[in-house]
């Protein structure tokens, strides 16, 4: 199983980190080790800045690759939402000398994971809205119609250089709203109508 992650797929969330919109999906692996499921994720040692980003997240349901957007929909039945965390502080150091991310975005448990629903709960993958409530506040709201690349078009730009396995996980990307995090700090994700998703940081 590996974590396929989308990055800079929200206007406003490129614009409030001070980057540059890519003209092709920027894409990150994390490994298996990365994945908590609605856990408690200990505040890791090597970070004074750690930040939560709330994503739409897909199960993939079937192998595939090489496969063309009007395929993309066959290829996941479920979806759910995720939090990637990142050790901003890491990960600005690592791209100011152009060296890769994975310390930032890859460690382990950077990658908590709510429970996953059928796509059809909702008339229009599309157009699909999200939340992300911390400490009883919501910090991120977020809608799928709001994505730079769609998902039919993260499918099919992934597989040209992966092959996807059922069980795979695709984060979409985090819209506006992302931000620091502490100790004690509590996460809820509302997807739709369901709250699939409960976390906190210890």
């Amino acid at each position: 199983m590996k974590i396929i992650c989308v990055g800079r797929n929200y206007v406003e969330h490129v614009h409030e980190l001070g980057n540059e919109i890519t003209t092709e999906p920027l894409l990150f692996i994390k490994p298996a080790t990365a994945l908590l499921v609605n856990g408690a994720l200990k505040y890791p040692a090597f970070t004074k800045n750690l930040h939560y980003e709330c994503e739409l997240v897909l199960k993939v349901s079937k192998a595939g690759f090489n496969v063309l957007r009007g395929d993309a929909e066959e290829y996941y039945e479920e979806i759910s939402l995720g939090i990637d965390f990142t050790a901003r502080d890491i990960q600005d150091k690592l791209k100011g000398k152009g060296l890769p991310w994975e310390k930032a975005k890859a460690f382990d448990g950077s990658a908590v994971v709510g429970h996953f629903i059928d796509k059809d709960h909702f008339k229009d993958i599309r157009n699909a809205g999200f939340q992300l409530i911390k400490n009883g506040i919501t910090v991120q709201d977020g809608n799928t119609a709001l994505m730079i690349y769609t998902i039919d078009v993260l499918i099919e730009e992934i597989t040209k250089y992966f092959t996807i396995e059922p069980g795979d996980l695709i984060f979409t990307g985090t819209p506006k709203g992302v931000g620091s995090t502490v100790k004690g700090d509590t996460y809820k994700g509302i997807l739709g109508d369901i709250e699939v998703l409960a976390s906190e940081i210890v």
